[in-house]
């Protein structure tokens, strides 16, 4: 049997946890500083309290720390102030930077690593999240086997530490931002007392934006007026009280297109490149 430690049993870790617990795994938490929320999500997962960390890390296989992007690289060094020896699973929401900072740390103390993303909400009725996990291929394959057969899909890549994080940071950049932008779009419209309009708009949308990689060189070729349509959308909601810096962000964005005017064969690849750096 497996032993697994969750650090720690969140919104997402719990139901985590529980998945890996279906699938016959031993799964232990922490309690000691965990909130109540924590420990209820803990016990109604069907985690295992430990005593403490040190006890818990000392019959551990694996450590899967899913937590705050912020508390990630403390998390690790609680981990690694022990003699824990196992697989240490670093599953946040951080850059590739911070993940290989932390891989370094592990390798330091001879603890092996994997880099892992969670893609989706948490496991339950109606969802699946994808863990995505590279790294080296016995450790990725191990962590692999926890979730087999649960409603957590375990997706390993065939690359080195931080892939991973970097797949979930390309992800979500779009993800989260997306619903940032809309909160802004429907607070300016209510501000101009237009939102009812701003909704019936919304509902004819029927877009997958991030798939539609082939409209990508179209938008390359237009940068040239869109950019100073989105400074418009700036000043318009500077003058509303709201944040502009989304729209000067997308005009930054759009005017390093500037060179490619109207070139609508443009290659995918030269679109995505011209991103790179200021022309």
């Amino acid at each position: 049997m497996t032993t697994l430690t969750l650090l720690h049993p969140g919104a997402m870790g719990a139901e985590v946890g529980r998945q890996a617990a279906l699938a016959g795994a031993r799964v232990l938490y922490v309690p000691t500083g965990r909130g109540a929320a924590s420990l209820r999500r803990a016990r109604d997962a069907g985690l295992e309290a430990a005593e403490s960390l040190q006890s818990a890390l000392a019959t551990s296989d694996l450590v899967l720390s899913v937590c705050p992007p912020h508390a990630a690289e403390e998390v690790a060094h609680q981990v690694l102030a022990h003699p824990f020896r196992g697989v240490y699973v670093e599953a946040n929401a951080i850059s590739p930077d911070r993940t290989r900072r932390i891989a370094a740390a592990c390798a330091e103390r001879a603890v092996p690593m994997v880099d892992g993303s969670i893609v989706g909400g948490p496991p339950g009725p109606g969802s699946a999240p994808r863990l995505y996990l590279s790294g080296e291929g016995k450790e990725v394959a191990g962590v692999a086997a926890v979730f087999d057969g649960t409603q957590v899909l375990a997706r390993p890549l065939d690359a080195g530490i931080g892939a991973a994080s970097a797949l979930k940071m390309s992800y979500a950049s779009f993800q989260k931002s997306a619903r940032v932008l809309a909160a802004v779009s429907h607070a300016l419209a209510a501000s101009h007392g237009v939102g009812a309009e701003l909704a019936l708009e919304a509902s004819s949308l029927t877009s997958n934006i991030l798939a539609e990689t082939d409209q990508l060189p179209s938008v390359a070729a237009r940068a040239w007026r869109w950019a100073p349509e989105l400074e418009e959308i700036a000043a318009t909601l500077r003058a509303a009280g709201l944040p502009p810096e989304s729209a000067e962000g997308a005009a930054s964005v759009l005017r390093r297109w500037a060179d490619d005017k109207d070139r609508f064969d443009l290659p995918l690849t030269e679109v995505l490149d011209h991103l790179r750096t200021e022309r």
